[in-house]
């Protein structure tokens, strides 16, 4: 049976204001996301594939939701998100979760560290570890010790987790996901997720190469799927149920995640750090909260009037790496901010103040005493 992960208090969905957050001149506030409203489950894994896939065996699993749930008839456990860098594992986990508490980019190894989302479903909390990719292709100089951290963190998730979702691309399999499949844990029950089905344009060549999955790994189940598809995620819920030990909940059934507001902080702008800077920015980079303090709000007057102050710096390599993420007269340091600030708002309900500096820290990446400085474990 897995044991229940010491962590902070989880975070729960921020609850709607009836007026929106007041922000400086100049700054509008958005909205608050609402978590995205599950569809109907789907008894088909694609109307266009059952009679293809008819032969195979596929999880075609629907998940239920009773209204109240005594303890006794609770279901709770660890399922680990793993796969390649880049192949979609934190979008997977937003979309199970139903809120996003994982960022993403274009940028390999965007995730570094293990992300723990909650969705409570029925009678069942899934509690989902987005870990950071198996790093199989970043192996320049200087990111060594990085590196070993990365691979080290999925490692020690795997260890405790009920199931493995192994994330695939559909109709795809390439060295760098035979690489991850091989250092999966024999013991483990081990589900392929084939992502990404809306993509797939030649839909005779699927069924040949789900056949094929089948002789590269005893996977438990096959779930052909689209993470941007709630009726898909629905059903991928229904499918891990079976492997949730019966015990009680984890945490409150409105939690998202065990992570802090203060990390969070850090995940986001670093997020818009990579997205802004695309390919430019070398993998060598990252984000400290050096200040985090929370300023309540008046007293009879809505959160959305309170205020959060953050003091962040972006750690770089280079000289020249500092001028990247500047810009221009300092405009794209600005957008970052901006950026980063709006999607806080959104995430906390509440305004929120930013300052954001860029320092050199030559060799960092390669500095075990340095990464744990900057919150790696």
């Amino acid at each position: 049976m897995s044991q229940a992960p010491k962590a902070p208090k989880p975070k729960t969905a921020p609850k709607a204001s009836s007026k929106p957050a007041s922000k400086p001149a100049g700054k509008s506030a958005a909205n608050k996301p609402k978590p995205a409203k599950a569809q109907a489950a789907s008894n088909e894994v694609n109307p266009d594939l059952d009679s293809m896939l008819a032969n195979l065996k596929m999880a075609k699993g629907a998940a239920t939701a009773p209204a109240g749930v005594p303890e006794a008839e609770q279901r709770c456990g660890l399922v680990a998100i793993v796969g390649r860098p880049n192949v979609g594992k934190s979008t997977l986990m937003n979309a199970l979760v139903g809120q996003k508490v994982s960022i993403t980019s274009r940028k390999a190894q965007t995730t570094r560290h293990r992300i723990t989302g909650i969705c409570t479903d029925g009678d069942t909390q899934f509690v989902f570890v987005d870990t950071p990719g198996f790093q199989t292709r970043h192996t320049v100089r200087g990111t060594a010790a990085l590196n070993r951290n990365l691979n080290k963190t999925v490692q020690s998730t795997l260890t405790d987790v009920n199931v493995v979702l192994f994330l695939v691309e559909a109709g795809r399999f390439g060295p760098d996901d035979a690489k991850v499949l091989a250092l999966l844990p024999p013991d483990k029950p081990v589900l392929l997720i084939a992502n990404k089905l809306d993509q797939v344009k030649l839909r005779e060549t699927l069924f040949p190469w789900l056949q094929q999955m089948q002789t590269e790994f005893p996977f438990k189940e096959i779930v052909p799927m689209s993470a941007e598809k709630p009726a898909d995620v629905k059903r991928l819920l229904g499918v891990v149920r079976p492997y949730m030990d019966q015990q009680a909940w984890w945490y409150d059934a409105e939690a998202l995640t065990d992570r802090t507001d203060r990390f969070m902080a850090s995940e986001i702008v670093r997020e818009k750090l990579f997205r802004l800077t695309g390919d430019e920015l070398p993998y060598t980079s990252t984000v400290v909260i050096d200040q985090y303090t929370e300023e309540a709000p008046p007293i009879g007057k809505p959160k959305a009037t309170g205020l959060v102050r953050i003091a962040a710096t972006i750690i770089v390599e280079r000289d020249q790496h500092k001028g990247m993420v500047i810009g221009d007269k300092g405009e794209r340091l600005k957008r970052i901010g901006t950026e980063a600030r709006t999607e806080l708002e959104r995430l906390l309900g509440c305004k929120v103040f930013i300052e954001i500096w860029v320092k050199v820290r030559s060799g960092w990446a390669d500095d075990d005493a340095r990464l744990r400085t900057y919150g790696y474990e």
